[in-house]
């Protein structure tokens, strides 16, 4: 018989659980046709028995039905049509000689060719016999071949057929099964009368052990990790685990089983690659889900793994059960992702320095009733789709999703226990495919609305059951070193196999869901090393700023840790790709508008804080932001500042503390609001707005994340919301009018920024009780001598600071041009339509050929250089009463509440 040039593996037994009773023993018929030859059963000895692990019996539904196979003899192979290429295995006898078994697929069967060679047999009248039996799980549970006749029975029985002699020296059987019965084990030993004594001597592998080969089961293959689906219809299950001593792949035929329907245990001569464990099944029917039993691995304590544990397939695209917030109860699903239509689908490419950003959680959102979305679009990605007005209305063109990974259901969305889907929570049905085809949808609606969709990622730790720690502690885990880092499950980035698994979610983001960024959660530990120390070129970091399928993306390191609640001061390597989200913005602008901090502080930030991005990035790589939703909201910033809040938050009650009817603390505080978000516009960078504070949404003084309340969309409707809506508004149309000086990607020219006290005197730098600052942002000259039409030339800006107590004079310079001259954008002490201008309005005050100004305390003015026409006809609308500004103070008692 010709020899197939396949390749060929050693192999041990397989042990394999399901879910059959303990009276499903192997009941053989009484004979068997072996070519023309009728061999009688019989019974094999207990001691004899084929080799078994534990016996588990969970219970079963009986679904094995009478089921017809063929056993015969052959002296050579069947060329059969269209069947598959086969698997080939091969063992050595304890004695010598070797045993080769080839599974061949053809169409819905399977056929066995087990073929002898070079065997030493005492005599050529020997005849040499194979027995053999059939098992889904260990030897215990033998598989009845005919379920009609099956009765409990004690003891297992097994066939035993002649081999045959064929011309090419060596002895062989095939035998047939119904395709079916798969998937199971075939064991078998092999039988040699000695002598024509009744007594036989009995050949087992070199290893003692039984022969045993998969039907319907292949080896499989280590890459890529997860579950994949081959053309074919076969499935393939591979895993890492390099401390397990042994893994049990878990099927489920039912979601709502509490125990498993088919373990398969896999095979470590056979099913283990390295460090990965794998296996294949040509068909995957009838079961629904998977999970692993990882055997001898290593707890948190030292301690040995117990089996009993179902863990959840790190690299698993779709889950079960993961709404419910418990690791433990999660499984991934046997299934295929979807297709999904992104024909039209373009992605903005917004340039960073462009970039309004709005900070959003997904479920708080929608989740409020006042939204008016039907209950099971509230609070999913699907809402969000619904309420893309809000965003345009705003003038923002990217959202940053707070974390969308499953996660703790007591601890929150960072800290998640999975990163290769969204949670179940955020869709409409929580079913895991409607849930991943409802976020496509909204990343795509966004698109087609010029909106980019940017992900809170955490990769720095896990949940506190998260699998990873059951699969292989040691490998995904820190374990020596910084003890710190051992309590609060720190993930090791930089380790290989863990680093793989962030590239492969972060790849499967982009190509599946058309992420345009991913914003890193406590990046700062994204740069300890194996032992937790801090490297200098972390791998991790190096590798996302390279990698060619996130080149196009937006990568953001955001050093607050969520475990201290605190923001860690670091120099993150960036390699000229990675943004940062900017904590020294938010601190050094709350000084300074509540009275403390140094002006040069105040100036660093409002040019692109180049003590952080000035060593070979920009002004765009500044997230800019003022809250946050692990702070106070905007509206208690300016409200509580009692006991630790005011260090910890940097906030100031403006004068009472919490809700209050004092006009002139109310007065005060809404223009703080109005300054911290005129700085954050002005300021060179990219700004970020925080869920909820465009409407004066209060979590009563606590910077806790869990105080958070969902968005409510009625407070949009109140004098409050309705003025800062349309101020945010105007500040984004201003930024992107204004690009040459307030969307930079590099930072000002010397010559382009003069820095000025409240007469034009260089500002008092070092003098800590100043709290005035302005300065002119001048256009380019050159480019606006290329214009001859003076009309449509851009002018400088002036911009002007005062968080002091006391109202100051100020001064404008000259603007050049002479055929231009000065008009008011902005002012936060005027009452509401009037604090902003499109077209802006001429500033009367005249002095001498000066332009000056009389500018309130703790407020902000703007001005813009434009050319006389103009300016022409213009009305002072600075006048008109207070009563619409103090009206608007109390409607908004609401917020103080």
């Amino acid at each position: 018989m010709a020899t197939l040039p396949l390749p060929v593996v050693m192999i041990r037994s397989h042990f394999v659980n399901c879910g059959g009773t303990e009276s499903s023993k192997l009941i053989a018929p009484a004979h068997c046709v072996c070519g023309k030859r009728v061999t009688h059963i019989e019974k094999m000895d207990k001691g004899r028995s084929i080799v078994c692990g534990e016996v588990r019996a969970y219970g079963t539904k009986a679904s094995l039905r009478c089921r017809n196979f063929r056993v015969f003899a052959t002296s050579h192979i069947s060329v059969v049509q269209n069947e598959e290429r086969p698997a080939a295995y091969l063992f050595r006898t304890e004695v010598g000689g070797h045993v080769k078994v080839l599974v061949r697929k053809n169409n819905v069967k399977y056929n066995v060719h087990v073929e002898v060679s070079s065997l030493q047999l005492h005599s050529s009248e020997d005849k040499l016999v194979m027995s053999w039996g059939i098992f889904r799980s260990d030897s215990s549970q033998f598989m009845p071949l005919d379920f009609q006749s099956s009765t409990p029975d004690a003891k297992s029985t097994t066939v035993e057929i002649p081999f045959v002699q064929n011309s090419l020296g060596t002895v062989a059987v095939e035998l047939d099964f119904e395709g079916s019965l798969t998937p199971f084990y075939l064991s078998f030993l092999l039988k040699c009368p000695m002598n024509g004594d009744s007594k036989s001597s009995v050949l087992r592998s070199h290893r003692k052990s039984n022969f045993c080969v998969p039907v319907g089961l292949g080896s499989g293959y280590p890459a890529p990790l997860g579950l994949t689906f081959a053309a074919d219809g076969s499935v393939n299950f591979s895993l890492f685990s390099r401390s397990a001593e042994g893994v049990v792949l878990c099927l489920y035929d039912d979601t709502k089983a509490e125990q498993p329907a088919l373990e398969i245990d896999l095979d470590p001569y056979v099913n283990r690659s390295g460090d990965i464990w794998h296996v294949s099944m040509d068909n995957a029917l009838p079961f629904v889900s998977y999970g692993y039993r990882c055997k001898g691995g290593i707890t948190e304590k030292g301690d040995k793994l117990l089996k009993k544990h179902v863990l959840l397939d790190p690299y698993a695209r779709i889950i079960e059960n993961a709404h419910l917030g418990l690791n433990s109860k999660s499984l991934g699903k046997i299934d295929k992702e979807p297709p999904f239509n992104w024909s039209g689908d373009v992605r903005p490419c917004i340039p960073m320095e462009e970039l309004v950003v709005y900070w959003v959680n997904v479920g708080h959102f929608t989740k409020h009733k006042s939204s008016g979305l039907p209950d099971d679009v509230a609070g999913t990605f699907s809402g969000i789709t619904e309420k893309v007005n809000h965003f345009k209305n705003l003038g923002v063109n990217a959202i940053l999703l707070e974390p969308i990974f499953p996660f703790d259901g007591k601890k929150g969305p960072y800290f998640p226990f999975h990163f290769f889907s969204p949670i179940n929570l955020f869709g409409r049905s929580g079913d895991p495919v409607a849930t991943s085809s409802s976020m496509k949808e909204m990343v795509k609606k966004l698109h087609a609305n010029g909106i980019e969709v940017l992900v809170e990622v955490v990769f720095t730790h896990t949940a506190d059951d998260c699998a990873l720690r059951e699969i292989d502690n040691s490998s995904y885990y820190h374990s020596t070193g910084d003890e710190d880092l051992g309590t609060k499950n720190a993930l090791n980035c930089n380790y290989p196999i863990v680093q793989q698994m962030i590239l492969d979610s972060l790849r499967y983001w982009v190509v599946e869901f058309h992420v345009d960024g991913f914003c890193f959660i406590n990046a700062s530990s994204l740069l300890k090393g194996f032992h937790g120390e801090l490297l200098s070129r972390p791998p991790l970091v190096e590798a996302i700023a390279f990698d060619p399928i996130l080149s196009k993306t937006k990568v953001i390191a955001d050093s607050w840790d969520p475990h201290d609640i605190i923001s860690k001061e670091i120099v993150f390597p960036h390699w000229k790709r990675w943004a940062e989200i900017n904590t020294y913005f938010s601190d050094d602008v709350r000084n300074f508008l509540r009275g403390e901090g140094l002006l040069s502080n105040l100036a660093t930030r409002l040019c692109g804080s180049g003590d952080v991005f000035l060593n070979g990035r920009g002004t765009a790589f500044s997230f800019n932001f003022i809250t946050r939703n692990f702070s106070l909201p905007l509206v208690d910033l300016v409200s509580f500042s009692s006991g630790e809040l005011a260090s910890s938050q940097l906030s100031w009650n403006c004068g009472e503390e919490g809700p209050t009817n004092n006009t002139a603390v109310l007065r005060r505080r809404l223009r703080q609001i109005r300054n911290f978000l005129f700085i954050l516009f002005v300021s060179l960078g990219v700004p970020v707005l925080n869920m909820g504070d465009e409407c004066g949404q209060s979590s009563g003084g606590s910077p806790s994340y869990l105080d958070r309340n969902p968005f409510d969309w009625n407070a949009l409707r109140t004098g409050f919301a309705l003025q800062t809506t349309q101020f945010i508004s105007f500040l984004s149309s201003l930024r992107n009018r204004r690009r040459d000086l307030l969307q930079k990607r590099s930072f000002l020219k010397e010559e382009n920024i003069d820095w000025h006290g409240s007469d034009l005197s260089p500002p008092k730098w070092e003098d800590p009780s100043s709290r005035f600052l302005a300065m002119t942002l001048k256009v380019d000259r050159e480019g606006n001598d290329l214009i001859s039409d003076v009309s449509i030339v851009s002018g400088d800006l002036f911009v002007a600071f005062n968080g002091g107590n006391q109202s100051e004079s100020i001064v404008l310079p000259p603007p050049p041009p002479e055929e231009m001259e000065w008009l008011r954008l902005v002012d936060t002490a005027l009452p509401f339509p009037g604090f902003f201008s499109e077209d802006g309005e001429p500033v009367p005050e005249q002095m001498a050929g000066l332009v000056t100004y009389e500018m309130k305390s703790h407020s902000c003015v703007l001005f813009e250089a434009c050319p006389f026409d103009k300016t022409e006809k213009k009305t002072n609308n600075c006048s008109r009463s207070d009563s619409l500004h103090n009206n608007l103070l109390v409607e908004n008692q609401r917020y103080r509440k």
